[in-house]
């Protein structure tokens, strides 16, 4: 059995907010684990506190109890271990193509030949390359996406991090980007963690799906998600007969339909 190093340690983390009316609680006491390579996405109802839980991770925000560790080094503050992903795809309009991917190299003083090299084998690699001279208006959505993981990637992070980063585009574009996304990912054996409303994503993409009760969010339920080798691709994978099972019993816990 091959044994998997973890990359990411989650250990009770608390987030309270102080408001007008008193304290909000919006996290309460969450502790789970990731693994090199593995994609895990979080789901839960509306205002529960997903991207307060990436925002932690990032070290964008401070917990108010618990730690977060990656590779067994303690967060603090803003780390270059962790690649961010938004709704929007945060692409500089007066640069090209090829300067929005070499952003993130430059803002991290990185850029040396080995380095741009590396970028330049991943838009050779996921079929932009012909594209670099570009700019981002000239680019399709699902395209302007594929950029922005690309920049995101070329800085090596160990992590990358997914805020509903595809919900800003229309269901086709999606649907064709998710299986884009995934494989680019699983390629660069590049362990991932998502948070998105949408549960058949997550069931198309995600290796585990943890769901999270309403705020203060908890732990609810964590499910292995493991489809036979011929249902790998996330459309694949929605055209399977397990997907509905997987679905109803997400759909059941998060109470979406009250």
């Amino acid at each position: 059995m091959i044994h998997l190093k973890t990359i990411l340690r989650v250990e009770n983390i608390c987030k309270t907010y102080q408001a007008q009316n008193g304290e909000i609680e919006a996290i309460r006491d969450i502790s789970f684990t990731v693994d090199e390579g593995e994609y895990i996405s979080i789901v839960g109802p509306s205002g529960s506190g997903k991207s307060t839980l990436l925002s932690i991770i990032a070290g964008l925000l401070e917990p108010s109890g618990g730690k977060i560790y990656i590779n067994d080094m303690p967060v603090q503050g803003v780390t270059q271990d962790i690649g961010y992903m938004l709704q929007s795809d945060n692409l500089l309009e007066w640069r090209s193509i090829w300067k929005n991917v070499l952003l993130g190299l430059e803002i991290r003083k990185m850029l040396n030949s080995e380095t741009i090299e590396y970028a330049k084998s991943l838009l050779k690699n996921y079929g932009l390359y012909e594209f670099k001279d570009k700019h981002p208006s000239q680019l399709s959505g699902g395209m302007r996406q594929r950029v922005a993981l690309i920049r995101t990637l070329a800085v090596k992070p160990d992590i990358l991090l997914l805020d509903e980063a595809f919900s800003a585009l229309d269901y086709q574009t999606r649907l064709k980007l998710t299986d884009d996304v995934y494989r680019i990912l699983k390629k660069e054996n590049k362990t991932t963690l998502m948070v998105t409303h949408d549960i058949a994503e997550s069931i198309c993409m995600a290796d585990r799906i943890i769901v999270l009760t309403k705020r203060p969010a908890k732990i609810k339920s964590m499910h292995t998600i493991d489809f036979p080798e011929d249902a790998k691709t996330p459309l694949q994978r929605r055209n399977h007969p397990d997907f509905r099972h997987y679905f109803n019993t997400i759909w059941k816990e998060l109470d979406v339909h009250v």
